[in-house]
């Protein structure tokens, strides 16, 4: 009689629970949900003020890859984004001194193929970034799930800080970190599989 092992049980079960969680649309790519999520980022003032960062537009992607492996695809645009209850810092934000809005009107991050399993037990995703034309090799840290649906039934949440300076963002170094940290929480929408 063939011995199963316990582990290969639970890489099949949860490998099938990521097919039958994320619907896939017919062109093997699941879209962000608008209602479900929130692209943003923080920084930090000398005197110890968080400033809340969102990027209020946005399309964000997950491809279905023929291996089996998934990619991140992330457009967010610059011109709406907003630092909550601070229009003067909003203002800045999309001037020419950080993130250019009407020069680089786009932030783009696109992850390097992965296994599905990183969204159930969390680790580093590695991807490029792009801000203001200067693209950089960059992880996130991507939480372990916290539901059985990770993407449908519950947020994938996923960190990576960056310095603001390594983008030619460097105004204000004074009186702002250099250091800001990217703050995505996610879903995908429901879609029937085709």
């Amino acid at each position: 009689m063939t011995q199963v092992v316990p582990g290969v049980v639970r890489l099949a079960i949860l490998g099938l629970g990521a097919l039958l969680a994320a619907p896939v649309l017919a062109d093997g790519r699941n879209d962000f949900d608008p209602a479900h999520t929130r692209l943003g980022f923080e920084l930090r003032t000398r005197w110890g003020q968080v400033l809340d960062g969102v990027f209020k537009r946005y399309e964000g992607s997950v491809e279905h890859l023929p291996d089996g492996r998934q990619q991140v695809r992330l457009r967010m645009y610059t011109r709406d984004v907003e630092i909550i209850d601070h229009p003067r810092y909003s203002d800045w934000a999309r001037s020419d001194k950080f993130f250019d809005a009407d020069r680089y009107p786009v932030v783009t991050f696109t992850s390097k193929p992965y296994d599905p399993m990183l969204l159930y037990d969390g680790g580093t995703l590695e991807g490029d970034l792009s801000i203001k034309g200067i693209s950089r090799p960059r992880s996130l840290e991507v939480a372990p799930a916290d539901c059985s649906h990770p993407a449908v039934g519950c947020d994938v949440v996923a960190t990576g800080a960056v310095r603001r300076s390594d983008y030619d963002m460097d105004d204000w170094m004074l009186a702002v970190s250099d250091r800001v940290v990217f703050v995505l929480r996610a879903r995908t929408r429901s879609a029937k599989t085709p």
